[in-house]
């Protein structure tokens, strides 16, 4: 079984590459992967990663419900294989909710000071991110429905895309300039840090002072949170939808707005 399953990603990367998706002119690229949709519309990608927390879940969950939105969940395999998250998993599945691939152990691809320099090798790679899917199916989500893929640390490169591509993968990542990703962030990493109330106060002046506002964004946030973040941005999550939609925003899945 050992020896079945050292090949079974090679033979996965030969065979898989039917059912690829290209990505539209519409669409903006960063090294090969997708980070803004059609800035013609007014349609926003919600999107949620998760890794070690998952705090705000119920939160997340009822709000989402309350406004009717759709929005993409990217989870580690560390996350899927956590009993106690379970549940959610499943409440989400069960609402119509996007579960996708973050991969299995939230590696990190790339360095942070030379992106061009890769830490994990091809193999690495595609048995990290094989698992993760493994962990999916276990609890009912089927790769073949789940083939936008977020990268751990939201940080990779050229070959990250390439490799995904080959796996039949769409690599998709936040659009830049609200900083919504950065609700992650605590007091003890100093400067780093950014208020809820900052992040709100970011995400409305891009709205209003850039020329396509959220037009076509992906916007990204957390589960959850470290413990030792004071103000979980899912506590705006509400306020932040209504406005919004106030603002004539839909809120979309990538299967709908990419093609």
């Amino acid at each position: 079984m050992q020896f079945l399953r050292f090949l079974f990603p090679t033979f996965l990367l030969l065979t898989a590459t039917f059912g690829q998706t290209a990505v539209p002119e519409s669409a903006e690229e960063q090294f090969g992967g997708i980070v803004r949709t059609n800035k013609e519309r007014k349609q926003i990608n919600l999107v949620f990663t998760g890794h070690e927390f998952a705090d705000g879940g119920e939160v997340i969950l009822s709000t989402l419900q309350k406004h009717d939105v759709k929005a993409s969940f990217f989870f580690t395999g560390d996350f899927y294989r956590n009993t106690s998250f379970e549940d959610l998993i499943k409440r989400l599945k069960a609402d119509g909710h996007y579960l996708g691939a973050h991969s299995d152990r939230h590696l990190l691809y790339c360095s942070w000071e030379d992106r061009d320099s890769l830490l994990v090798t091809k193999k690495e790679f595609i048995t990290d991110l094989l698992d993760n899917y493994r962990e999916m199916e276990r609890l009912g989500v089927r790769r073949s429905d789940a083939r936008y893929f977020m990268p751990p640390y939201e940080w990779y490169n050229d070959s990250i895309s390439a490799w995904s591509r080959e796996l039949g993968l769409t690599l998709v990542n936040f659009t830049p300039g609200t900083l919504s990703n950065a609700d992650y962030t605590h007091p003890g990493l100093g400067s780093q840090y950014r208020t809820s109330d900052s992040i709100a106060s970011r995400i409305t002046w891009f709205e209003e002072n850039t020329p396509f506002g959220l037009n076509g964004f992906i916007l990204l946030l957390h589960i959850g949170a470290d413990p030792r973040r004071p103000d979980p941005f899912y506590r705006h999550l509400d306020s932040l939808l209504h406005r919004l939609k106030s603002r004539g925003y839909d809120f979309t899945l990538f299967h709908q707005t990419i093609r």
